[in-house]
């Protein structure tokens, strides 16, 4: 039995392959999550990215300490669209950091001169950027902006997904978002606080439809119906301060709690840092 083991151990040791996979793992935090301001940390031992910077450079490194993430660490700002919840920030951190700020070439038009990234890199949706050993898919999405882009990030197998500020999900939400181990999935409203609330008829109707945001229900339908075997762990993000609580919006996925874990994000704090590792 020792010898067999051996044997085996042998074998898997001689398969650098094998063992970089099994080795990969990929943290990840929100640090900033709702209406006003989002910014979201994937990496690796040796590099990461932000999906959006709506807050503060500020608020950005602080959080990030707070957590022992390392700026210097990340290589690139992703930005999935123009709203400034999602791109306020990126001039200073951008410069601060010494990074490219990537983004669509519609999205650029669409962001005011003075948020304009020092270092600003195009790409076309669909499109896959490789930072370091980190590759980011690209695709278009539902919402109510020039080229709304969400992004898969995936490392040695691993994929999180960023999956937020979308009205309707596709067939490429549907796509990405089955191949992903752990996501930052929007829950964005609960219907009855909504349509009950003080908002006026335009702006609930914006937000319910194709080109507005996910709600609890929808995206917990998402989840259920596409979510991958192996995933990990689900931070529920960019939830409504007005139309929304968390313990409603958690609530919603009872369901699916005993499969994998499902957290709340913050729109005032970083969250916990999660490490995704692959399934053995």
């Amino acid at each position: 039995m020792l010898i067999n083991y051996l044997e085996n151990f042998h074998l898997m040791i001689g398969n650098r392959n094998f063992l970089v996979y099994l080795c990969a793992m990929v943290k990840i935090c929100a640090l900033a999550s709702g209406s006003n301001g989002n910014c979201y940390y994937i990496g690796n031992s040796a590099n990461a990215v932000l999906i959006d910077a709506g807050i503060s450079c500020r608020q950005v490194l602080s959080r990030m300490a707070a957590k022992n993430l390392d700026p210097a660490k990340v290589k690139a700002v992703f930005v999935s669209h123009e709203h400034t919840d999602h791109c306020s920030g990126i001039k200073v951190l951008g410069k601060k950091l010494g990074i490219p700020v990537y983004m669509t070439s519609r999205t650029c038009d669409r962001i005011l001169p003075d948020q304009q990234a020092t270092d600003t890199q195009k790409f076309a949706p669909g499109d896959t950027i490789t930072i370091g050993n980190l590759a980011i898919h690209s695709f278009l999405k539902k919402h109510d902006a020039a080229e709304p882009c969400s992004f898969r990030i995936e490392h040695e197998g691993i994929s999180v997904g960023v999956f937020t500020d979308i009205g309707l999900s596709c067939n490429r939400v549907h796509h990405h978002l089955s191949q992903c181990h752990a996501l930052f999935l929007e829950s964005n409203y609960d219907e009855e606080m909504l349509w009950t609330g003080s908002y006026p008829y335009f702006l609930k109707a914006r937000i319910s439809s194709d080109y507005g945001h996910l709600s609890n229900h929808q995206a917990m339908e998402l989840l259920r119906q596409y979510h991958h075997p192996a995933l990990q762990v689900v931070l529920l993000s960019h939830l409504s301060a007005e139309n929304n609580r968390p313990e409603i919006a958690v609530s919603a996925f009872d369901e699916l709690r005993t499969r994998f874990t499902i957290e709340v994000t913050d729109r005032y704090a970083a969250s916990k840092v999660y490490t995704v590792k692959h399934a053995v």
